[in-house]
């Protein structure tokens, strides 16, 4: 009997020992759908299993005064299905506010149906066989002798996806307490048997659920940045700080299982005096330090231009202030010890960086992201 009961303690320390799977995901929020080697490199150092992707927005026409998708995903030729280890894609559909506002019970009827035609049509795309011509073109440039190896895995690759209607669909909308009647409406439109549905929780709307109310879906992403507007002058980082995630991270009342996304982009945010000149999303303080002959450090985020200059496409004048926004490592390491606390995640839940961009993921390094999903392991 005592031997039992020592198995038994030895038994329930091992698994309250045992790590917690997570499936480490990104987001891909770009109008072009592409896997080049570099981005195939990158996903198996990371071991990136998931991917939410971007297939289309739906915004009001104030013209013909009904809901229209706009910045529909474009699929790449250059896509390389047979040598990433992408296991799942989620489509995630990007809806404004305003749709909400404007639209009549009607309206949101027809808006569904046409938001399932449209993601057919985009994930038909997605499952096309490449032309052998495109094949043996590929094959050709990288210099591998093995065509028609290389037709087969496509082909081998289409049969085992089978059914074209994915596991899952996102959508994506930073709904208000005027307009919460409409979008749950819509979402119970949306239901479907052949997949779940999800939706993005902002953190106001995960604080304040009983105000914001609980979209009616089989689960949430919770998003963990853009808590404040970058136009203010006196923001620390609208992307996001550890004291913002404690501010409204502070309950574990949420009655929807729910996936965490975390972000790893930067941007720098340009003022002239107190007002607000633009974002640029191509340059990082590396960028800025570099150019010592326009561009004067004042502090570790902070840098002054010299000289008039066109940044990316937009023209910036001399004692132009330039703020980067980036969360620093000391911040994530905090931002996810009080996350952990706060929230229970389900085995396999989905940890996401938003987003994918070689430079983002590069500025951090695979190490270090790697270190961020394992915080959520242990």
């Amino acid at each position: 009997m005592k031997k039992f009961g020592l198995a038994l303690v030895l038994c329930l320390a091992f698994l309250s020992c045992e790590k917690k799977k997570i499936t480490h995901s990104f987001c891909f929020w770009k109008t072009k759908w592409y896997i080049y080697e570099e981005d195939i490199k990158l996903q198996k150092e990371m071991d990136v299993q998931h991917f939410y992707v971007r297939f289309f927005d739906v915004d009001w026409n104030p013209y013909d005064r009904e809901p229209r998708p706009v910045a529909t995903l474009r699929r790449s030729t250059l896509l390389l299905p047979y040598e990433s280890d992408i296991q799942e894609i989620t489509p995630s559909i990007f809806i404004t506010n305003n749709v909400l506002l404007n639209s009549n019970k009607g309206q949101l009827d027809t808006l569904a149906k046409n938001i399932q035609k449209r993601m057919h049509l985009i994930l038909d795309k997605f499952h096309e066989v490449e032309s052998q011509k495109y094949a043996f073109d590929y094959a050709a440039k990288v210099k591998r002798p093995y065509e028609s190896k290389l037709i087969d895995s496509i082909m081998e690759i289409e049969k085992k996806k089978g059914s074209k209607m994915p596991k899952e669909v996102l959508i994506d909308c930073d709904w208000t307490v005027k307009s919460k009647d409409n979008y749950f409406y819509l979402l119970e439109k949306l239901k479907q048997p052949d997949y779940k549905l999800s939706a993005t929780i902002r953190l106001w709307q995960y604080k304040y659920f009983e105000k914001a109310g609980i979209p009616p879906v089989d689960k949430g992403l919770l998003m963990c940045y853009n808590l404040s507007s970058p136009s203010e002058r006196k923001t620390e980082n609208s992307i996001a700080t550890s004291r913002e995630i404690e501010e409204f991270i502070t309950h574990s009342d949420y009655k929807l299982p729910l996936d965490i996304a975390l972000p790893i982009f930067s941007w720098s945010v340009v003022f002239r005096g107190d007002q607000f000149k633009g974002i640029i999303s191509d340059n990082s303080a590396v960028d800025f330090e570099n150019d010592t002959l326009n561009i004067k450090k004042i502090t570790d985020n902070k840098y002054v231009l010299k000289n008039d200059m066109i940044i990316g496409e937009s023209f910036f004048r001399n004692g132009d202030e330039i703020r980067i926004e980036k969360i620093s490592d000391s911040e994530m390491q905090k931002m996810i010890k009080h996350i952990k606390s706060k929230i229970k995640l389900e085995n396999n839940a989905r940890i996401t960086f938003f987003s994918w961009d070689t430079k983002f993921i590069q500025n951090y390094g695979t190490d270090k992201i790697n270190s961020y999903y394992a915080q959520f392991e242990r």
